[in-house]
């Protein structure tokens, strides 16, 4: 083998790659906040008494998640401007990023609310809370509490989908290596390097999020 390894472009480069890693936590962040939004809307309308409602929701869930991210993304990136909707490719990553994540979201979400016991929202309907109330006191923190490691898992699998809204041309971690690599034709250092990184916000999320699920929903040591 006589290929030269040289990893100058990736250490020139460094700091553009750290730029990028801090663009795809930002697209991660809001795809997330997004995607919960999506997810907590999507179970109250999945539970409507309106059939029309329901059968919405549960088409859109099916359409996402039976369809490649890609395809989604080049949707609302090159079809929406053909009806008038143009968008940049920031806020297309975002707004791909959050339907993808809400069509899981909801799933993930609706299991927990159904493993909560009928019993506890009768009773806070007996004391007079409204269905809202009962959702977001009763309901919601004891479904969260048990389905935050999954919601964590789909979280930090959206991070590392970010990597496709380079197709776009998005600005995150994905496009600023493929701009160094075209300029230094050192893809084996360039791409090593940036799966590096990637592993390394990966765990920064899994440690976030280990943070998040004991400060909020461990259960009290008595």
């Amino acid at each position: 083998m006589n290929y030269k390894f040289d990893y100058g472009p990736v250490w020139a480069g460094m700091p553009d790659l750290l730029l990028g890693c801090l663009a795809t936590l930002g697209l991660a962040l809001a795809g997330m906040v997004l995607a919960t939004v999506i997810g907590i809307g999507g179970v109250l309308l999945r539970d409507s008494r309106h059939a029309p409602v329901r059968w919405v929701v549960m088409a859109f869930v099916e359409v996402i998640r039976n369809t490649p991210f890609l395809v989604q993304i080049y949707f609302i990136f090159f079809a929406l401007p053909l009806v008038g909707v143009r968008l940049d490719p920031t806020p297309t990553a975002i707004i791909a990023l959050g339907v993808n994540g809400g069509a899981y979201a909801i799933e993930i979400i609706r299991g927990g609310v159904q493993a909560i016991g009928k019993g506890q929202i009768e009773a806070g309907l007996a004391l007079g809370l409204r269905k809202l109330q009962v959702f977001r006191l009763i309901v919601i923190k004891p479904a969260m509490r048990a389905i935050f490691p999954s919601l964590a898992s789909q979280f930090i699998l959206l991070t590392l989908t970010t990597s496709i809204a380079s197709a776009i041309s998005a600005y995150e971690l994905t496009s600023v290596a493929q701009r160094i690599e075209s300029d230094s034709f050192k893809s084996f250092e360039v791409y090593g390097t940036v799966t590096l990184l990637y592993l390394a916000m990966s765990t920064l999320l899994l440690v976030a999020f280990g943070f998040i699920a004991n400060r909020f929903f461990r259960y009290p040591v008595k």
